[in-house]
């Protein structure tokens, strides 16, 4: 099985463990694995090990900025 290339960089996408996932976001593994069991964060299962690609993650993140900053509308 051939693995999935970025082809902006022709290099392997970055997979990150949950507590490197919880490091790069600065939040306790805990809250991952809450993010995790809530659907809110985007994760890969391989066997029993969650993986995060950190290409979504950081896309994830962009999403949730821009939702965050959304004017709320006038009552």
């Amino acid at each position: 099985m051939k693995a999935s290339l970025d082809y902006a960089t022709n290099r392997k996408p970055r997979l990150m463990t949950t507590e490197e996932v919880s490091n790069y976001l600065r939040i306790s593994p805990a809250s991952v694995y809450r993010l995790v069991k809530e659907q809110k964060i985007p994760v890969s299962r391989i066997g029993k090990h969650l993986r995060f690609r950190k290409d979504v993650i950081d896309e994830w993140l962009t999403q949730m900025e821009n939702e965050n900053h959304k004017i709320p509308p006038n009552q």
